[in-house]
């Protein structure tokens, strides 16, 4: 009976009362800006374009104060994001800034995965995101929010066309951030020559599919300014950080020898209407677009993937224990089916090793066979050699004895016969030495 008295009374109309005095939640609004304005707030801007476009210089024209940037080189091996956060401070409104840039986009000679770092940085914070919003413990409002809310793409001013790689990277990305394209360094381009650029970049935008982010116009208040400033796309912009005395008055403006080009001056830049667009008219709608439509796609994607889902047609209701332990009997299903792939395969390597080594213990068994049956006839030639040697060595041996044995028995048979000569001649000597000593004394 409860839960049918309970249905009816769903099932009635609201009925709308008038109040008998003031009550006080007319305040709400007020407690809830107060309340905005203490806590902070948090926008995080991706800067996406060529190296020496004009990034960094837009920035600090956009907030009217130089940031800390380091310059790089062109010569980039690969695509890197450099945040870099500030705390910034209007009236008493605090703003957690956070600028990323894309340091060597577009540098390499192969251009073709300069987009993924990018789009690997966005799903890293919405990651990063999920996390705490899962976490059983959370604290979503005082965590460091660093999804980005808007990516300024810096077209270069070449007066043709989009190159490829800029339709490739913004079709990547307007699925994940919004995105507004700018042309960057437009005093370098004529005014009817910029005209027909920004025809021809939205012209090539919408053939291809790239969905940029448009200015809301459901809300009153802003949908004739914001109208108006979706014909102007993409915003043709200057940046400078140089005070130049123009008339009577410093303005912001770049130099030249022919003259000046004032940054504020909507005759001569779309500077203006970005600044108007971005941070005084639109930035909370940005960071409503980001949460609601970017994250939260992300945020079913990796949740279907963990198997959650939404309640079916048929209006049942949705468990989390059972879709978690279906989840886990899935999980160790899959688990055991790996776990034996790879017992099998690892099973099968051991077999493969086996017979490797097997085959190489063969051929190991072979080499070492047949270097014995070498090294056995090489001795066996050897000691041939050896005693050939030997039987010449006792051949030469009986041969010196033999002569050894003639010589001698020569020099005893010629011993005498020299002795009677000695004598013969020592007998024949005095005649001769008294003939000598005869002639000396005459």
């Amino acid at each position: 009976m409860a839960a049918s008295e309970v249905v009816v009374f769903a099932n009635e109309e609201k009925r709308q009362l008038e109040l008998g005095g003031r009550v006080g939640f007319d305040s709400l609004p007020d407690q809830l800006v107060s309340k905005s304005v203490a806590q902070g707030f948090c926008f995080n801007i991706l800067c996406v374009g060529e190296t020496g476009i004009g990034k960094s210089t837009l920035m600090n024209t956009l907030f009217n104060t130089a940031f800390e940037n380091e310059e790089t080189s062109h010569y980039e091996r690969e695509v890197q994001l450099r945040p870099q956060m500030y705390d910034l401070q209007e009236s008493n409104v605090n703003l957690k800034l956070t600028i990323v840039h894309t340091v060597g986009f577009g540098d390499q000679i192969n251009k073709e995965e300069s987009y993924k770092p990018i789009l690997e940085y966005i799903d890293a914070q919405f990651e990063k995101y999920l996390e705490e919003e899962l976490k059983i413990k959370r604290c979503l409002f005082n965590c460091d929010d660093t999804r980005i809310h808007i990516c300024l793409y810096f077209i270069a001013p070449t007066g043709h066309s989009l190159k490829s790689l800029d339709l490739v990277t913004m079709k990547k990305l307007d699925s994940k951030v919004n995105i507004i394209p700018v042309i960057a360094k437009a005093d370098t381009v004529s005014k009817t020559e910029l005209d027909k650029l920004k025809i021809k970049i939205m012209s090539e935008l919408v053939s291809n599919g790239v969905q940029i982010y448009q200015f809301p116009t459901e809300d009153d208040a802003v949908s004739e300014i914001n109208s108006s400033m979706n014909t102007h796309l993409p915003f043709a912009v200057v940046g400078s950080v140089e005070d130049v005395k123009v008339g009577n008055k410093m303005v912001k403006a770049r130099l030249y020898p022919w003259g000046s080009v004032q940054v504020e001056n909507e005759n001569h830049c779309d500077f203006v209407k970005l600044r108007e667009m971005l941070l005084r008219v639109n930035m909370e709608d940005l960071r409503d677009q980001t949460h609601a439509r970017h994250y939260e796609l992300y945020r079913r994607c990796k949740l279907e993937e963990m198997g959650f889902k939404d309640t079916d047609p048929d209006s049942q209701s949705f468990s989390l224990q059972e879709t978690y332990e279906a989840k886990r009997k899935e999980f160790l299903v899959d688990l055991q089916h790996r776990e034996e792939e790879m017992r099998q395969m690892f099973v099968n390597k051991v077999k493969e090793t086996e017979a490797e080594l097997k085959e190489k213990e063969k051929e190991l068994h072979e080499r070492f066979e047949q270097l014995k049956r070498m090294h056995q006839d090489e001795k066996k030639n050897l000691e041939e050699k050896r005693r050939e040697l030997e039987e010449e060595m006792n051949a030469f041996n009986r041969r010196k004895v033999a002569a050894e044995t003639l010589m001698g028995q020569s020099l005893q048979g010629s011993q005498p016969f020299k002795k009677d000569k000695d004598k013969k001649n020592f007998f024949s000597l005095p005649s001769a030495c008294s003939l000598t000593s005869g002639r000396n004394l005459n």
